[in-house]
Formats: structure tokens, C-alpha cells, sequence
């Protein structure tokens, strides 16, 4: 998938107006432009980040509506990120954070987990006790192989153990993410 540097720039801008609605109170933006690759359904994520601090983060891989529409959800659902609930983003820190936005590609169910690429697949484990997942930069950023990649997404993210995604009833997939911010 390629997005052009109009839908980028479209896209954050959204997804910014959506954080500032969230932390001000004010009404969430309404999408103009629903055609083309703003009009499909596309999984995405919305991250926010303060001087290289998470803020917060909030994704789909199901969205229920257009790409434009799912990234002012997402916007809206990371400036509330449930993780951060004593620390919420303040209206004096609006102009200093970073909205970065990532497309996702469809999942593909893979057999062989460690086939991934690092720095090119994102990974989605799925379990009967939980999923979680991690976009394709985690690994880089962390410097992991692909094990410990599908470890640490076993262990911290879906609450089970680092081996789960061993297990004949885990199922795992791969996409790819197109990263922009702004």
C-alpha cells in the first residue's frame, strides 16, 4: 500500500483534531474526504508521545468503518489510553506530542512464526487466555530476534506465557504498517 503525502498529512491531522477534542472537550472532527484509500477499511493505530514518552496507543485490525473514521476512534481512544489513568494528557501538552499514525495491511496467518521480519512484520498472537500485539518497529526498537519478539508479545501483552505462541492452539500473524507522523 502506498499513502500519499495529502492522505498523510490528512490522516495526523485527524487524528490530532481528535486527541484535542478528547483532551479539551470539544467536538471530535468530522472526516471530509471518504473516497479512495480514506474510504477503505483499513486496521490502523494512533500513537502519542511526549519526548519520546508513550502517551498513549490505541489500534484496530477490525475496523468497522472507513479509514478516516477509524482513525478519529483511534484518536479519540488513545488521547484516554487506559494505561496512563492518573496521568492523562493536558491541554498545556497538546503542542508538544508527537501523533504519529501507522496503517496496517491485512493480518496473514503464518505457521511459521519465526519466519517474520524484523522491522518489516508486525505480530498478532492470538491464545485461548489472550492475544496482544506488537507493531514491526517493537523489535527494532528493542533490539530483539524474532523469539524474542513473539515471546515478549506472548508475555507482556497477552498475559500468558512467553512459549504460547509455540502451542498448537495459538494461531499468529504477520502484517506490514506504513508509519507516518507529524
Amino acid at each position: 500500500m502506498k499513502i500519499s503525502a495529502e492522505d498523510k498529512a490528512k490522516l495526523v491531522s485527524l487524528a490530532r483534531a481528535a486527541v484535542e477534542s478528547v483532551v479539551t472537550g470539544s467536538a471530535p472532527p468530522e472526516p471530509s474526504k471518504k473516497t479512495g484509500l480514506l474510504g477503505e477499511r483499513l486496521g490502523c493505530f494512533v500513537t502519542l508521545t511526549n519526548s519520546g514518552r508513550l502517551r498513549g496507543c490505541i489500534g484496530t485490525f477490525q475496523p468497522q468503518s472507513s479509514l478516516v473514521q477509524t482513525i478519529i476512534e483511534m484518536g479519540q481512544a488513545a488521547a484516554a489510553d487506559p494505561r496512563f489513568p492518573h496521568d492523562r494528557i493536558s491541554p498545556s501538552e497538546l503542542d508538544e506530542l508527537t501523533v504519529e499514525v501507522s496503517v496496517l495491511s491485512p493480518l496473514v496467518e503464518t505457521d511459521d512464526p519465526q519466519s517474520l521480519e524484523i522491522g518489516k512484520h508486525g505480530i498478532y498472537v492470538m491464545t485461548a487466555m489472550g492475544s496482544g500485539c506488537f507493531l514491526p518497529e517493537v523489535a527494532t526498537d528493542m533490539g530483539w530476534s524474532a523469539e524474542e519478539f513473539l515471546s515478549h508479545c506472548c508475555q507482556g501483552k497477552a498475559g500468558v506465557s512467553p512459549n504460547a505462541w509455540r502451542s498448537s492452539d495459538a494461531r499468529v500473524y504477520l502484517f506490514t504498517s506504513e508509519k507516518f507522523d507529524h
